[in-house]
């Protein structure tokens, strides 16, 4: 990957993508690092915020020398562009052909706070597209006693008072076993020897520039282990969208160019859900180094933050879209299928709903990782068509009557209380949830085939509670353990069957079942009162082979005094048959 002098144009900047949880210091980090790697007269001059910050390698030479010396680490890599992502569900947009925008990213975490809900969900998008990373433990600043002693990250954390370096270790060694318990190995960068085994922890502060330097080296270290022969630049310009302002007719479209040259009114191909659009670029701007702005380009080369002018069109697009600048019948065949293909969509499963197709390709991966599966998606807020395709689940597939929604909302009148429906701006909450609902579902379902089943009852007759002697006998009893429905067959303690409960009755009103506890009124057309049955007796239900095998089986969603009934039924059962038994 060694740049020669004619060679510079062939190899592209690494993308990198800077990701973690909301209030951690993502763009403070990011617009430090700008300043640190321009002169303080140029720092001051940075007005205007934008999403890119292009770092030419001649800047990090010039800044990083000695620690890129110390750290033996050679630069051969023409700069980084960082892509700072304003929102964490933009984090998700960042996709291209065949995986992660970003070729490396930067995993900000509070070491005042430690790993959050967003940090947990941005390692496993990471994990999943198997980018390599490296983590920036932010706002050390903010340790009590902290003070910045010298240039040298080392030297400042070796100089600290000793209650505030205690402090430090805490909080350091509580991030890193979190690491650990999450599949990471990670040590402070000093001691990192293999970048490929593991996770590189830079303590820094963005708001007072420790650490950043490096942070930039460590990155650059990286870059040297894992992108070898990853950065040539091919022939074709492949891009993606992040962000889309439409001004009096006009369409600014925000991007990254990750492969190729785009040239100024060059024809470019758009990959939808349903249709590839075919536009021409009427300008590009491109971003310039440390974020200073854009400028007028007539052509621009990978990697690149750009802003591209296009006309008015009457399809839509959205954050996440790929775009190529081929018009060959082959490319626009690749763009059709790259959302189906990317976007893993089953015969059968879930609903997914997202603000943008990044993402919804991110939360249908981690469902995917979840055994969850997806059998219809979208962009766009939930609207009653989903409602309607959800519903025709829940007589078959019951578990996959349900929606997942990342980042919208639903439309005006769509929604089924019998749906279940579930909203973030969080995958992580929205995989818990739902896994939580499917497992509470299942014992739900698994429950109601039981109920088809005779159940384990075992019940006592009341004293002075004969309402009628025959023809039906009606008497009162007492479930002392264990479900009593109607159409039951008791049976008494020698085994013998004595009638089917034809009703039960709670206060002159009908009810199918009685659980323990209940005092009710039954009815059994069959017997006459004082004679096959008396007060103070014991009945328990006549409960088949068959029907004792099946709840057997799935004692699991049988209650404990269900359960300690069946035993009792089967002890009785065992004097005519001995293989009864739980």
């Amino acid at each position: 990957m060694k740049i020669k002098e004619n060679e510079t144009k062939t190899i592209r900047q690494p993308i990198v993508t800077v990701a973690g949880h909301v209030d951690h210091g993502k763009t403070t980090l990011l617009d430090s690092i700008r300043g640190t790697c321009v002169a303080a007269k140029e720092a001051g001059a940075i007005t205007q915020k934008i999403s890119f910050t292009l770092v030419p390698a001649e800047h990090i030479q010039e800044k990083c020398r000695a620690l890129l010396d110390k750290y033996n680490i050679k630069l051969e890599i023409p700069g980084f562009l960082f892509i700072d992502t304003p929102g964490h569900a933009a984090f998700t947009n960042l996709r291209k052909r065949g995986g992660a925008l970003a070729d490396l990213a930067v995993l900000v975490i509070d070491i005042n706070e430690g790993i959050m809900e967003q940090t947990r969900e941005s390692i496993e998008v990471l994990r999943a597209n198997k980018v390599p990373f490296i983590v920036a433990l932010n706002k050390v600043d903010r340790i009590i006693g902290w003070r910045k002693l010298s240039e040298d990250m080392v030297v400042n954390l070796e100089s600290q008072a000793n209650h505030t370096k205690k402090e430090f270790d805490d909080k350091f060694f509580k991030i890193m076993n979190a690491l650990n318990a999450l599949g990471f190995n990670s040590d402070i960068f000093y001691r990192i020897s293999d970048f490929t085994k593991q996770i590189a922890l830079v303590p820094c502060s963005g708001k007072t520039c420790e650490g950043l330097s490096e942070l930039v080296v460590m990155l650059s270290g990286l870059a040297q282990k894992f992108l070898k022969g990853k950065l040539t630049i091919g022939r074709e310009a492949k891009g993606t969208i992040l962000e889309i302002k439409k001004e009096k007719g006009i369409n600014m479209i925000e991007a990254i160019l990750y492969d190729g040259t785009l040239e100024k009114g060059s024809e470019i191909l758009i990959g939808g859900f349903n249709e590839v659009i075919r536009t021409k670029i009427r300008a590009i701007f491109e971003a310039m180094p440390f974020g200073s702005g854009f400028k007028p380009v007539d052509k621009v080369h990978a990697a690149a933050g750009l802003r591209l002018q296009l006309p008015a069109l009457e399809q839509e697009i959205i954050p996440g879209m790929p775009f190529s600048d081929s018009i060959s019948i082959k490319t626009e065949k690749e763009l059709k299928k790259e959302i189906t293909e990317s976007i893993n969509i089953e015969s059968e499963g879930i609903i997914a709903k997202a603000e943008s197709l990044g993402s919804l390709e991110a939360l249908i991966g981690l469902l995917n990782n979840n055994g969850i599966k997806v059998s219809k998606a979208g962009v766009g807020n939930i609207t009653r068509q989903d409602i309607i395709s959800a519903l025709t689940n829940l007589e078959t597939m019951p578990l996959n009557a349900a929606i997942v929604a990342f980042n919208v909302d639903a439309e005006k009148g769509a929604g089924d209380e019998r749906i279940k429906i579930i909203k973030s701006d969080v995958i992580y909450h929205i995989i818990e949830e739902l896994v939580k609902w499917r497992k509470e579902r299942q014992v739900e379902l698994d429950r109601k085939n039981i109920e088809n089943l005779a159940l384990p009852c075992k019940i006592k007759i009341l004293r002075n509670c004969c309402f009628r002697q025959s023809k039906p006998a009606i008497f009162g009893v007492k479930v002392e353990a264990g479900t009593l429905k109607q159409g039951t067959i008791l049976m008494n303690e020698k085994g013998e069957e004595i009638d089917r409960v034809k009703t039960i009755q709670s206060e002159n009103k009908s009810i199918e079942k009685a659980t323990r506890g209940a005092e009710v009124a039954i009815s059994l057309p069959e017997i006459t009162f004082g004679r096959q049955v008396r007060e103070d007796e014991i009945l328990y239900s006549a409960i088949n082979e068959d029907e004792f095998l099946k709840l057997k089986e799935n004692k699991k969603y049988l209650s404990t005094d269900e359960i300690s009934v069946l035993q009792e039924i089967a002890n009785i059962k065992r004097k005519e048959k001995p293989g009864w038994g739980i």
